[in-house]
């Protein structure tokens, strides 16, 4: 049973992280609008989060290869458990500052750059290969339920006492998952794959690079991602509201996310069970099920239909993510897991800015509908194209 693992620990730091964090966003966001009366505010405080994650990637992939993941985690989490309850701290106080909140953000930024390539490659000394699915379904199906649960929550919280206590809420959370992540078994930290005489992180963050691009199957679907983030992200958050609320309302946009959350949940619930002998070959074939809602929002389907191929959106990106997931746990020599894993996010998480800003004026010159449309198509055809790559198909799921 895998709560019966060393990886219970892990779960229960993952799932009261998430569940601050998951409030984090809604909170955020009004306790700042609130403070400020700015919406430009907002826009500089999230860059101040994205910018340094971005920045730092790389060298937190190095880091978490080169020290003990467990140490990595636990002082990650600290360190972000005192940047937000200094938030809290300055917005419950009054004493609001641009300034001031952008630099803690900027520090939880920089921080999460540290977390989030410890703990994807984490799971794998944790858990026996033949569990890391099982292992990610269940983080997963975790996640998408806390999504769902937790903005509720936030909205709640902001109402009945204010933003600064939510964001309080999720500095305790990143303490209590500093608490449950000590308890890991101590790991030694892995051995370097290429160890040079004077190693550094430079040549760490090199040697990483080298290893993703002689993986044959690997740097196809991180490339195959990198255009989905692109084409996906910014037309479905910006157009995606714009053009259903201009036809049906504001509400039916809720109803469109709720499904979707629902297939999220539900598909990462049968991962759990299912069991899959070419993760890369389904995942790419359910991963294209994700550019439906697209497609259905540039053909102008109304509310129900795009509600449908919203939930069919979630179905599909459930079981891209978990399958990518789990080959990389299980194909990637653990001592360059945690590098691989941050070249991968960096890749996914840089075309996300550079989506939202081109979506606007893309729109603007040919209208939000066929924006939409195009760019569903580009997800379909990015999602299958790794499949071209013999290795991408033939992966399988024992390990090597």
């Amino acid at each position: 049973m895998l709560l019966h693992s060393p990886f219970r620990s892990f779960y229960l730091g993952r799932l009261v992280s998430m569940l601050g964090s998951a409030m984090t966003p809604v909170a955020l966001a009004f306790a700042v609008l609130d403070a400020s009366g700015d919406a430009g505010h907002l826009g500089i405080v999230l860059a101040c989060q994205m910018v340094p994650h971005l920045a730092l990637l790389l060298v937190g992939g190095a880091v978490g290869d080169r020290l003990p993941r467990r140490t990595v985690l636990v002082v990650a989490h600290l360190g972000a458990g005192l940047t937000q309850g200094l938030v809290a701290l300055v917005l419950l106080t009054g004493n609001y500052r641009l300034w001031l909140v952008g630099a803690l953000a900027f520090a939880g930024g920089a921080l999460n750059a540290f977390t989030s390539p410890a703990q994807r490659s984490v799971v794998a000394e944790l858990v026996a290969p033949a569990d890391l699915q099982r292992a990610n379904a269940l983080l997963a199906t975790t996640r998408s339920a806390v999504l769902v649960l937790g903005p509720a929550v936030a909205g709640l919280l902001v109402v009945v006492a204010g933003g600064g206590w939510a964001i309080a809420g999720d500095a305790a959370g990143f303490l209590a998952a500093a608490a449950f992540l000590a308890r890991l078994p101590a790991a030694p930290a892995p051995a370097a794959p290429a160890p040079d005489r004077r190693p550094g992180l430079w040549r760490d963050i090199r040697d990483g690079w080298t290893v993703f691009v002689t993986i044959p199957w690997l740097w196809p679907v991180a490339l195959a991602y990198f255009v989905i983030n692109l084409v996906n992200t910014g037309p479905w958050q910006i157009l995606g509201p714009a053009l259903t609320g201009q036809r049906d309302g504001e509400a039916a946009w809720g109803v469109v996310l709720s499904l979707r959350a629902v297939g999220l949940l539900l598909m990462s619930a049968i991962m759990y069970r299912l069991v899959v002998r070419h993760p890369l070959r389904f995942g790419r074939l359910a991963g294209a099920l994700g550019a439906s809602s697209l497609i259905a929002l540039g053909l102008g389907l109304d509310t129900y239909w795009l509600a449908a191929f919203a939930f069919l959106g979630g179905v599909g990106f459930a079981a891209s993510g978990i399958t990518w997931d789990t080959a990389l746990q299980r194909h990637v020599d653990k001592a360059a897991l945690a590098r691989v894993s941050s070249i991968d996010d960096l890749l996914s998480f840089a075309a996300i800015p550079v989506g939202q800003v081109l979506v606007g004026p893309l729109a603007a010159r040919w209208g939000g509908t066929t924006v939409a449309l195009w760019c569903g198509i580009a997800f379909a055809v990015a999602a299958l194209a790794p499949l071209a790559a013999r290795p991408v198909r033939r992966l399988e799921s024992a390990t090597v």
